[in-house]
């Protein structure tokens, strides 16, 4: 096979959201958003629905209603985009929760849907989404009165502990929903590490779930192997790839394994990124191109099958630094093209 395999332990998966979960006196939801950061909506969703999770959020209205088809109608389903021009029979007929942004998308869900639950996101200070401290004054009376399910918000440098925005969005959210009888939500992954009063009724772990920073306790929950598709021997002088931006000192041996930017793997790498043969480290040589990369692997005594890019010896973490990105990036840009195979009693 000439696509690379994309291994999800959903028992890490699951492992982590119970960690995550143990450190809060609160409910702990699942954001699954991007089908579930890139492994797969319906095996992700249905293992962290499994293991507990009741509340989950997702980006837009098409997404919700893919999950309430997988996972039914015993769970809240969340949308952080809210209520948008045209989503009106998907929330409906998926039973969706908008998270609503602002006095427009308010005024549209009660004239489309009166009586229809909704939530409210506020702007504590992240200036992305959600009502400004002077609009939900004005609006937080008719706001209350309805179905009202969540009040949320969304922390910027959570990743960072000591960084002062922390604790000023904190006391934001603090005094706008002071005296609000709906269940808050201030914390993601990050929010819930920085300790419990961030926590509030409801925490929205993501990242951590799937094994990123700065859950460093996190599981690995992904292997990604890449099959060699074939390799060469080069004498000294010799490039590699395209721009011939490697170049053998010596007598050298590289590995084309099957795997490119098209399938996630982001061309920014270059000479700062590896794959692993164990736990031996093999530098890419040359440029990564659509479907191929060029690795050196003349320190192996035998040439695998395969080269693994993720893994217990090179975490997303790690991948990403070597991109100069995200973690985030590297999970939902994971390609099409890999064969997803589950592992684990949730498999």
């Amino acid at each position: 096979m000439a696509s690379g395999q994309l291994h999800i332990d959903l028992d890490a998966l699951a492992t982590n959201w119970r960690a995550l979960d143990q450190l809060t006196g609160a409910e702990t939801g699942a954001v699954v958003k991007a089908d579930g950061y890139g492994l797969g909506l319906e095996p992700v969703a249905r293992c962290l629905a499994r293991t507990g999770a009741r509340w989950f959020f997702v980006a837009v209205a098409s997404e919700g209603a893919r999950l309430r088809a997988i996972l039914g109608h015993d769970i809240q389903i969340s949308v952080l985009s809210g209520h948008m021009a045209g989503d009106t029979d998907m929330i409906r007929g998926a039973a969706l929760v908008p998270m609503l942004n602002d006095a427009a998308q308010w005024n549209r869900h009660r004239n489309a849907l009166p009586g229809a639950p909704y939530g409210v996101q506020l702007d504590s200070g992240m200036n992305r989404l959600g009502f400004e401290p002077a609009d939900w004054s004005t609006c937080r009376q008719e706001l209350e009165a309805g179905p009202l399910r969540l009040v949320m918000s969304h922390l910027a440098c959570a990743d960072v502990p000591a960084h002062p925005q922390n604790t000023a969005q904190l006391r934001a959210f603090t005094a706008m929903t002071r005296g609000v009888r709906a269940p808050r939500s201030l914390s993601a992954t990050g929010g819930i590490l920085l300790g419990r009063d961030y926590h509030f009724d409801i925490t929205r772990p993501g990242i951590g779930l799937y094994g990123g920073a700065p859950f460093t306790a996190a599981r690995p929950v992904l292997r990604l192997s890449l099959p060699v598709v074939q390799t060469r021997n080069l004498a000294p002088g010799e490039t590699v790839g395209y721009g011939g931006c490697f170049t053998a000192r010596g007598p050298t041996r590289i590995a084309t394994v099957s795997g490119g930017y098209a399938d996630g793997l982001l061309r920014a790498m270059g000479d700062s990124g590896a794959l692993y043969a164990g736990d031996a480290r093999c530098p890419l040589a040359g440029r990564v191109s659509m479907d191929l990369m060029g690795v050196d692997v003349t320190h192996l005594g035998t040439i695998p099958d395969h080269l693994d890019i993720l893994g217990a010896y090179q975490g997303v973490d790690a991948l990403a630094d070597a991109a100069g990105t995200i973690s985030y990036e590297i999970l939902t840009a994971l390609g099409a093209r890999y064969q997803r195979i589950y592992h684990g009693a949730a498999a």
